[in-house]
């Protein structure tokens, strides 16, 4: 019997140049590990166009603009860092190619600095917080648009709108109300602790979209609940 070859694997994110018409995606480099959250290839070729174009676009873009929803600039420069330095396997789209280079990063990782900063000033913080209500729906957008890396850049804007501008303004929108009711009832003196809870939940969130994007539906589920119950006990505390 002769030689059989083994079903070739796709990673997620992993694509090559190619010119405008013909497909951007390449098979992986023999004996190269499958990306983080990927299927596993049990028989047969389990990566469709679908799952790459859309299903695992939209939840690397769903992760990130859910990240940008409490912090503006990080989740980009998370997303620009890695497609910098080659991590992950990911890819942007076409248009989106600027948000991996140098001067992005330089300018970004400034923006995150200065954000984070200014978010632990009491009564700052809600001003910040206002403004980013408005300024966070466009970076959810722009950072869903950048993950839809297979589509043409009229489609993946599109996509990247309506996939991230509306996630970024939910979580924008709790967090905007939960800093004011900390400022009420702590006088803002909570606030800082409030705002490095929002700095870690955004690199993480950041981070599990970029490594395992299949986990994004079930942490912001808890994320969801997490919410839901906090603002259960605090109706309890007022009423009772």
């Amino acid at each position: 019997m002769g030689d059989v070859t083994p079903p070739k694997v796709r990673a997620f994110g992993d694509f090559g140049t190619c010119s405008r018409g013909a497909s951007p995606r390449r098979e992986r480099r023999a004996g190269a590990p499958a990306r983080p959250g990927s299927v596993p290839d049990v028989g047969g070729d389990p990566y469709t166009p679908a799952m790459d174009t859309w299903l695992l676009a939209a939840l690397l873009g769903l992760g990130l603009a859910a990240a940008t929803g409490l912090r503006t600039f990080l989740p980009l420069l998370m997303l620009g860092t890695a497609v910098h330095f080659g991590l992950f396997g990911i890819a942007l789209n076409e248009s989106m190619q600027w948000v991996g280079s140098t001067g992005a990063l330089a300018a970004l990782a400034i923006a995150t600095v200065v954000e984070i900063g200014a978010d632990l000033v009491p009564l700052v913080d809600n001003v910040l917080s206002a403004v980013a209500t408005v300024v966070r729906p466009v970076a959810g957008a722009l950072a869903a648009w950048a993950a839809f890396a297979d589509l043409d850049p009229a489609m993946a804007a599109l996509a990247g709108i309506v996939v991230g501008a509306p996630t970024a303004m939910a979580v924008s929108t709790v967090q905007t109300g939960t800093r004011a009711a900390s400022t009420v009832t702590t006088a803002g003196l909570g606030n800082p602790a409030l705002s490095l809870l929002d700095d870690l939940l955004s690199f993480v969130t950041s981070l599990i979209a970029l490594v395992v994007p299949l986990l994004v539906v079930p942490l912001l589920a808890g994320f969801a609940w997490a919410v839901h119950r906090g603002y259960r006990g605090l109706s309890r505390l007022r009423t009772g």
